[in-house]
């Protein structure tokens, strides 16, 4: 069988080397980091370790010609946009599906994508783009509170400040801290976006795949039942639950653009106005993928494989009920659920009922799990000594800090609307 490269190896390409490997696809890795504990995984023939950048890319065609042009994955937003920006040049190496020019950065950059739903009429939560701290004290002037703080290009951020989810903000002073805390001055990469409101059970995903013609050969929804952060972040327990509106609007959205390949995407219900709104979409694949089977045992990476080699796509009924988990992160967001009233033991204890596939334990693959118990378990014992390093001068102020420097400067500047 043709081989498959992941470009990326955290619990959502285990999963994908997982999904492939039973099939019998050799399946290889490239990642830039050092400690990896997926690549533990018996389904992973071989990991190089690789940053990508441009003047890497001919170590990785190397790696693609020696492998016989294999399929090639990204499972990240940085190697998504890097395979869409040297797509000519990694034709000759990898298989892949060939995406119109400018579409995967259309849709992973936060600005644009709002620019591409407003022209095409697609709901999207009202969303503004400060470029000043004066843009951020003019808006606050009609700002309906809590309101969102997240980066347009949200790999940027994390790479800047550590910060991976969005920030909700509950007052003024609130967003003027985050917005010290978190923008680039020199290169604006934040955005501040209405909060949909709504309990969990608004929060939406969409997971599918899309062939020639931009046709949806394979697609199924499914609901977060817990975030962590529980405000906005990764999804630690989901559900499948079908839903033809998010189903539609997502495949309509994707069939303007002429999106093809693999798409996670994220909807809120807005019951203010009932319409389902885009907030979030990923052109690759999503670190929930396993979440979203059918009947015939279908993913969007199997789909994918099958469709690049030829093979057609047969997708099967969707299974209501179906959840998938993320062991190593769920009990945080549980106890905040708990303490703020919103989860009882009983509650939380039925809510693994129909659990039927975890990120990382897997009964005919169990090192992976292990080995990202020691690694965790290594940087805990490890903690301690880091706090007491000397600190860098650069470093970022904490965020208490920065709040109270705005609270002792910017008060008369912000008003009334504080």
């Amino acid at each position: 069988m043709r081989p498959a490269v992941l470009l990326g190896l955290s619990y959502g390409a285990l999963g994908a080397a997982r999904s492939l490997g039973r099939l019998g696809v050799p399946v290889h890795a490239v990642t830039g980091r050092r400690v990896v504990p997926a690549a533990r995984s018996r389904y992973v023939r071989g990991v190089v370790r690789l940053e990508l950048r441009p003047d890497t890319l001919g170590e990785l065609q190397a790696l693609g010609h020696r492998l016989g042009r294999p399929v090639l994955i990204p499972t990240e937003d940085h190697s998504a946009l890097f395979v869409a920006d040297h797509a000519d040049a990694l034709h000759e190496a990898f298989v892949f599906p060939e995406q119109p020019p400018g579409v995967a950065r259309a849709v992973s950059d936060k600005r644009s994508l709002f620019e591409v739903c407003s022209r095409l009429g697609v709901p999207t939560p009202a969303t503004s783009f400060p470029q000043s701290r004066s843009d951020v004290l003019a808006f606050l002037a009609d700002a309906v509170f809590p309101v969102v703080v997240k980066g347009i290009d949200g790999s940027r951020l994390e790479r800047r400040t550590g910060v991976k989810t969005a920030v909700v903000v509950n007052d003024s002073l609130e967003l003027l801290a985050a917005y010290d805390r978190l923008e680039d001055p020199e290169v604006p990469n934040l955005l501040l976006q209405e909060f949909i409101p709504g309990g969990i059970d608004a929060s939406w995903m969409f997971n599918g795949y899309f062939g020639d013609g931009s046709e949806c050969l394979f697609g199924l929804t499914a609901r977060k039942l817990r975030m962590y952060p529980p405000t906005g972040g990764v999804t630690t327990l989901g559900v499948c639950v079908p839903n033809g509106a998010v189903a539609e609007a997502a495949c309509g959205l994707m069939k303007e653009l002429g999106y093809r390949g693999i798409l996670d995407c994220g909807w809120r219900f807005d019951a203010r106005d009932g319409r389902y709104k885009v907030f979030d979409v990923n052109p690759r694949v999503g670190a929930t993928f396993r979440l979203f089977v059918d009947s015939n045992g279908c993913d969007v990476v199997r789909a994918l494989y099958r469709d690049l080699a030829g093979e057609p796509v047969a997708a099967g009924r969707p299974l209501p009920g179906r959840k998938w988990l993320l062991e190593s992160h769920d009990l945080m967001p549980s106890f905040r659920y708990w303490r703020g009233g919103t989860l009882r033991p009983r509650s939380w204890l039925r809510s693994y009922r129909g659990v039927q596939e975890l990120a990382w334990w897997s009964r005919d693959d169990p090192l992976p799990l292990f080995s990202m118990c020691l690694t965790t378990l290594a940087r805990l014992v490890a903690l301690p000594f880091r706090r007491l390093r000397p600190r860098v001068l650069r470093e970022p102020a904490p965020f208490g800090l920065l709040r109270k420097r705005s609270l002792e400067v910017d008060t008369e500047t912000v008003g009334p609307h504080s």
